[in-house]
Order: C-alpha cells, then structure tokens, then sequence
C-alpha cells in the first residue's frame, strides 16, 4: 500500500474520531456521507504530511492525490474507493482548486518543520489546512455562496488557531511550532525551537495574541452565521460551539507544564446538540 491510499475500511470510520463527528453525523444523508469523504480525505493528506520519513516519497504521495482530484473533479471513472468522494464532488460541485489547497498546506509541514512563521505564514497555512476545508464544507452545507466563504475564512483559522494553542506539546513533539514568530517577540523569547519555547515561562504572553485573533475569527463567524439560513449553518454553529470550549478549556488550563490535552465532555456537546435544535 503507498502513502497515498486510504487507510480506513469507510470514510465514517475515519470521521469518528473528530471533534467535528456529532456535527457531521447529524446532517441529512446525502450531506453526511459528503462531509466523511471530505474528512477521510482530509485526514489521508494529514497522515501523509505527519508519517515522517523521507521528503520526496511523501512529496510523490501528495501529487498522487492531486492527481487523483483533477481527474475526479474532470468527471473522469473513480478508482472504488474513490467512489465516495466523487458522488460527493458531482452532487454539491466541490471545487478542485480547494481540494489543492489543501495538499498545498500538508505540503508546507512536508517541506520543512515550521517554527515560528511570522503571521503572514502562519495565515495562509490556516487559509490552506482549515478554510479551504471550509469552502469545501460550506457548499455541502448549503450556505449562500457568498456568506459561505466569509464563514470559511473565519471559521477555518478560529478552528486551526485553536488546534495550535491546544496542539503545541503534540506538534513539538514533530519539531514543530506554530506560533508567530512576531509572538514570541512581543513577549521577550528568543529562542524558536520548539522544546525551548514551551519551557519557557513566558509562553503564555505569546499565546495571548493567538487567542485573540481566534476569539476575533470566532466572533466573526457568527455574525456571519446570524444572516444565514438557520438550516445551513446548524453543522457549523455546532463545530464552533465544540471549539469555542475547547479554547475556553485551553485558557482555562494555562500554558505552564505539565499541560494536559484538553477535551470537550460529550454531554455538552450533546446540550450543543439539542440547543440548535439537530435532533
């Protein structure tokens, strides 16, 4: 089997683990099984960029992939276990060009080990690994197409700038830090690898302008949200629900060591779940 292929046996199983599951497991059929192909291939691209390894067998595996989008987005016969994903491209025309955008973020992590990329970098790593996801969400969503690409925009970097604050130990951990180097500046460290970084006992006031622009993206997805058809944006609202706590739980937790994952308990999720009404 190469880096490229598909791992799990369906694309839910490969959803199952996400924080985003209960959102998608809740949508209509046709737009449930849409958003797990979306999300399996999403976590294929991941496994590629994250398995370690060589730089050029992954670089091949990726371009394997965009290959193989070109040619489901072409209208061409799907391999079998691509079938999925191209009934989803036909029935909500999904757009090839976010699809790469994807594969264009995995393959920043796959070039080299990002630490400490200034704010520029790090907004079109989010634009690529979480609000191209987006756009590809929001027409399988249903929302407006226009209001759909504001939502992406900010929905996907609160989502990424979360994972990041949630993520650093995990990422550390592949040599990798993700927050803006400008940051670290602004709070008097100087070092950028990632070990030194987290150890240092200022790393909080270098947290506190990623939390803020996250909190920021947030508050501008749901003003984006409010204008929307309230059936378009349930999935959304409920995913940005899950991450507004995990956030919340992250600044809660703090930044010193030892600094344990931070987890949404299922039943808030399932009050997420009644409050907008998705049962």
């Amino acid at each position: 089997m190469s880096l490229a292929e598909p791992v799990a046996p369906t694309a839910e199983a490969r959803a199952s683990g996400s924080s985003f599951y209960t959102a998608m497991r809740v949508l209509p059929r046709k737009q449930r099984e849409a958003m797990f192909e979306i999300y399996a291939f999403c976590r294929a691209v991941d496994d590629i960029a994250d398995g370690g390894g060589e730089i050029a067998p992954r670089r091949a595996a990726l371009e394997d992939w965009r290959t193989r989008i070109a040619a489901l987005c072409a209208g061409k016969e799907p391999a079998a276990h691509l079938a999925g994903l191209a009934a989803a491209i036909r029935a909500f025309d999904l757009r090839r060009e976010d699809f790469f955008a994807v594969i264009d973020g995995m393959e920043m992590d796959v070039l080299s080990d990002i630490q400490a990329p200034d704010w520029t970098a790090l907004d079109l790593y989010c634009d690529r690994v979480a609000s191209a996801v987006g756009r590809l969400s929001v027409r399988v969503f249903g929302v407006p197409d226009a209001e759909g690409q504001r939502l992406a925009h900010h929905l996907g970097r609160a989502f990424q700038l979360t994972n990041i604050l949630r993520d650093l130990d995990e990422d550390a951990a592949m040599a990798r830090l993700y927050l803006p180097r400008e940051a670290l500046e602004a709070a008097g460290i100087e070092a950028r690898t990632p070990r030194e970084v987290l150890a240092d006992p200022r790393l909080e006031a270098a947290c506190a302008p990623v939390i803020a622009r996250g909190r920021a993206h947030f508050e501008e997805a749901a003003q984006i949200m409010a204008r929307c058809p309230r059936a378009s944006v349930r999935a959304p609202r409920l995913m940005g629900e899950v991450y507004q706590a995990i956030l919340a739980g992250v600044v809660g937790r703090g930044f010193a060591p030892p600094r344990e994952r931070v987890r949404v308990p299922r039943r808030r999720v399932l009050l997420a779940v009644l409050r907008h009404g998705l049962i």
